[in-house]
């Protein structure tokens, strides 16, 4: 190698933000590594972080747009494929209405400042309901939790384990993910931290890395963590819960009170299938602690009681007086919101929602969203004739994969942003291939996700491949291609200039973060802007009649169920050259009456769909429990997800706890074995 440079920068492939330092000889990305004086990171990678030099260099990288021309993509010029695509988008707009236009925000764009921010002008240019988001894949639940309880959707809460003497993660393993919504850099050497101070436990139908290292494990069933918090709500509230905190800051105490009261120790071990001495001891850790401090994950908000298991887990801390107090949970005030500055409007106790698709009159919308889950039915139906796809992989992403291929070949137009071709980009008829995180300027966007309120900006790496351009302005000429001035600015600036402008659109000015690649201001904690909130709220909602009575409908699960799970290698359907295998988790008795051995190939099928795998025989993950990661190609979970399986508050799609069973290939074609749909 000759002429090696080194260029600071920060990843973007989670919201943990790491910190990296970039090794380029010449246009070559050589190697990635951390940057020790990273005041977040310090020096802490991830193997994906790591991974960047094969993604940038990734044979089926796209390098000039394509257009689909006698059913066959083929490579164009950027004016072809965007005036083509700009013509007809607004010849169907004209024709059939601006709801005739789907547009999906993906995680591929979601971390992407300049271009998240031209998206967002594009489609309230567009004016069309139908907007989609990972909102209704993987998170909805905290959302409307924090809209329930809290009375804002603004309130972005995370544990304050820093000074925690009690620290319980449900359905969450911040050592693979990152922490989920709770960006965690260096995972590992944090919770050794944070072990030296707290107690830890984990609840998660498998023994994880996170379980590993906090000793105290529950493996409840899958989805039935809810009966696990309610007997610990209905304790603490009988010994041990802050009466002045709950007098000063709360209501409908007594409300919560009759909603957990069934959830005596012997019916809190029965439901959720664990040891009632479990259960007494967990319940003992609460109270010796007083103040508690809970994150959750995936785990809990990609199944049927995702709402009220987190409901239960504000409860929880806020009947301990651990909400907006030091060991328990803090909301992150934004970099550049700055709530702490302004007055939030206070949400209705009824919830945040509006109409849905009008294909499935059942579902509501959230938070200006429709559930990805009705793209499918929206297509069919003739409502939806244009999708943009800015930043998504769906095959792999939206539930039901037998039913919405076909839905998306019927598109008169399917627009993709993407870097590496896909099975979503050989559906589309248009591909627009944009800079990736080394080729681009970026600031990070999702600050309020940080454990820091800061924010840090990066230079570009290396010069775009090809004729990759950047996403801003992409989405700025697909506007002006459909006849919407959204770009007064123009094409001609620099990333640098379009970052400069689209920053302040906060209430902190970027100016450091622009000229020094960081900036950051103290946390003030107990926040005073959080009190006078729930002061206008009335004090945290204990007991939102949504989710008591969510509460009391839930149903048992099967005997044997999917659930997902990350993997260190895989983020989604990113880094799958990495070559982690899609390995099925099942316990050897499981297994064992399956006829399935370890090592075999075998078929997990739900009532939609199946896919096939290798078994992983191994009593690290309870029984009754079957672990698909999720983001393969060949192995999609989606397969065996159902469009029509999905929460009818928040239009959350369930990607866990859905009942299968598992076969080994020889005899997987035998159709009586499938299970009935719920």
């Amino acid at each position: 190698m000759t002429g090696v440079r080194t260029v600071r920068s920060f990843c973007r492939v989670c919201t943990s933000v790491c910190g990296i330092l970039v090794d380029v000889d010449g246009d070559e990305v050589v190697k990635v590594r951390g940057d020790r004086d990273h005041p977040l990171s310090q020096g802490y990678t991830c193997p994906k972080g790591r991974g960047l030099p094969g993604m940038h260099h990734h044979p089926d990288r796209i390098e000039h747009p394509m257009m689909k021309i006698d059913g066959a993509l083929a490579p164009s010029t950027w004016d072809a494929v965007l005036g083509d695509l700009g013509t007809r988008v607004r010849e169907i707009i004209d024709r059939h209405g601006p709801q005739s236009v789907g547009v999906f925000f993906g995680s591929g764009i979601g971390m992407d400042a300049a271009g998240y921010r031209m998206a967002q002008a594009l489609y309230a240019a567009i004016g069309t309901p139908a907007k989609f988001s990972p909102l209704t894949i993987d998170g909805t639940a905290k959302t409307l939790v924090a809209d329930l309880v809290g009375g804002s959707v603004a309130l972005s809460g995370r544990p304050d384990d820093g000074s925690a003497s009690f620290m319980m993660y449900v359905g969450s393993n911040p050592v693979v993910s990152h922490g989920h919504t709770v960006a965690m850099p260096n995972p590992t050497g944090h919770l050794r931290e944070v072990r030296e101070h707290a107690e830890i436990w984990v609840m998660d139908p498998r023994h994880t890395e996170t379980a590993r290292l906090a000793g105290n494990h529950i493996a409840a069933r899958p989805g039935m963590d809810f009966a696990v918090l309610a007997y610990l709500v209905r304790g603490i509230l009988r010994d041990g819960a802050d009466r002045d905190f709950i007098a000063r800051h709360t209501q409908d105490c007594d409300v919560l009170a009759e909603a957990v009261e069934p959830y005596t120790l012997s019916r809190a071990a029965e439901v959720a299938d664990v040891p009632e001495e479990q259960l007494v001891r967990l319940l003992e850790g609460v109270r010796r602690a007083g103040r508690v401090a809970i994150g959750t994950g995936t785990g809990v908000t990609m199944s049927a009681s995702a709402n009220v298991t987190v409901w239960l887990t504000w409860a929880l801390m806020a009947v301990t007086g651990s909400m907006n107090r030091p060991g328990g949970f803090w909301f992150h005030p934004g970099f550049g919101y700055r709530l702490e500055d302004t007055e939030m409007p206070v949400s209705p106790a009824e919830g945040s929602f509006g109409p849905g698709a009008p294909s499935r009159p059942e579902t509501q919308s959230f938070l200006g969203e429709w559930p990805c889950a009705v793209l499918p039915d929206e297509i069919d139906a003739g409502n939806i004739r244009v999708l943009l796809n800015l930043g998504g992989h769906l095959v792999t992403a939206f539930p039901d994969t037998e039913r919405l291929i076909p839905a998306l070949k019927k598109l008169d137009v399917f627009a993709t942003i993407e870097i590496i071709e896909n099975e979503t980009t050989a559906l589309s008829t248009h591909v627009l291939p944009t800079k990736d995180q080394l080729e681009r300027a970026d600031v990070s966007l999702w600050d309020f996700l940080s454990p820091r309120i800061a924010a840090q900006h990066t230079p570009a790496i290396v010069p775009p491949v090809g004729d990759r351009r950047s996403t801003w302005w992409v989405i700025s000429e697909m506007g002006r291609r459909m006849g919407y001035d959204i770009d007064p600015a123009g094409p001609d600036v620099g990333d640098d200039e379009r970052l400069a402008q689209i920053s302040s659109y906060g209430r902190r000015p970027y100016d450091e973060v622009l000229a020094n690649g960081w900036a950051e201001v103290e946390r003030e904690f107990p926040a005073p802007w959080v009190d006078r909130h729930i002061e206008r709220v009335g004090g945290w909602r204990l007991a939102p009649r949504i989710l008591v009575d969510q509460l009391a409908s839930l149903a048992d699960t099967a005997p044997l169920v999917m659930v997902p799970r990350r993997q260190k290698r895989q983020l989604n359907s990113q880094f799958g050259f990495l070559g982690e295998p899609p390995l099925i988790l099942i316990h050897p008795d499981d297994a064992e009456a399956a006829g399935v051995l370890d090592a075999q190939p075998v078929v997990v099928r739900s009532a939609t769909g199946q896919l096939t795998g290798v078994a992983k025989a191994d009593p690290v993950i309870r029984r009754g429990a079957v672990s698909v990661p999720h983001g393969h190609q060949g192995a999609n979970v989606n397969r065996l997800t159902d469009k029509d399986d999905i929460d009818l508050v928040t239009g959350m799609a369930h990607y866990s706890g859905i009942p299968v069973t598992i076969h080994p290939v020889e005899s997987a074609s035998k159709p009586e074995s499938a299970p009935e749909p719920r």
